[in-house]
């Protein structure tokens, strides 16, 4: 597929297959793949859940809008992003403009189904994930609703599957 469209953005809540599509996507385009999180932690030497503790999450949002508008300026990427990296506004502006955004949606039993033993999210280290989940998915939902050039249902679909869904509407895309 030519590259006239920028990157392909993933979004979408914790565990709902970005950076497990993103990988496979990108092999399928012959792009590159970034997950956003892991350039975070490579640039910083520590885990995400150091940085909520020492900065917060207004510290490690900060980060996340830095990389995400340097890999932005990138053509040719798939960019798994984080699931709140739709917070700020400047990163929706980045996602609209600067490629085609895809929203990999799933239930949140799925999404807890997935992430129930991941320590590595700290937006989800409390007593109660599945209701942060839900309360998360409330928040964002619309974000990742009004920001989708493309959604597709991960939760129930293989990995083949999804990108299939992807490419399939991808040709369609003018940007």
């Amino acid at each position: 597929m030519e590259n006239q469209l920028g990157c392909v953005f993933l979004i979408g809540m914790p565990g709902a297959g970005k950076s497990t599509v993103g990988k496979a996507l990108a092999k399928s385009l012959r792009w590159a793949f970034v997950d956003l999180d892991h350039q975070i932690e490579a640039r910083c030497g520590v885990a995400i859940p150091v940085i909520f503790e020492i900065e917060g999450e207004q510290g490690f949002r900060k980060r996340e809008s830095q990389a995400l508008a340097e890999l932005a300026c990138e053509h040719g990427k798939v960019v798994a992003t984080g699931g709140g990296a739709v917070l700020a506004e400047s990163n929706q502006g980045i996602l609209r403009s600067q490629g085609v955004v895809v929203y990999l949606r799933a239930t949140v039993d799925e999404l807890y189904r997935r992430t129930n033993r991941d320590r590595n999210r700290p937006l989800l280290a409390t007593n109660d994930p599945k209701r942060r989940l839900q309360e998360l998915f409330v928040q964002r939902g619309p974000i990742y609703e009004s920001l989708a050039d493309i959604t597709v249902e991960s939760g129930s679909s293989t990995v083949p599957a999804v990108i299939q869904q992807i490419i399939s509407q991808l040709r369609g895309i003018q940007k």
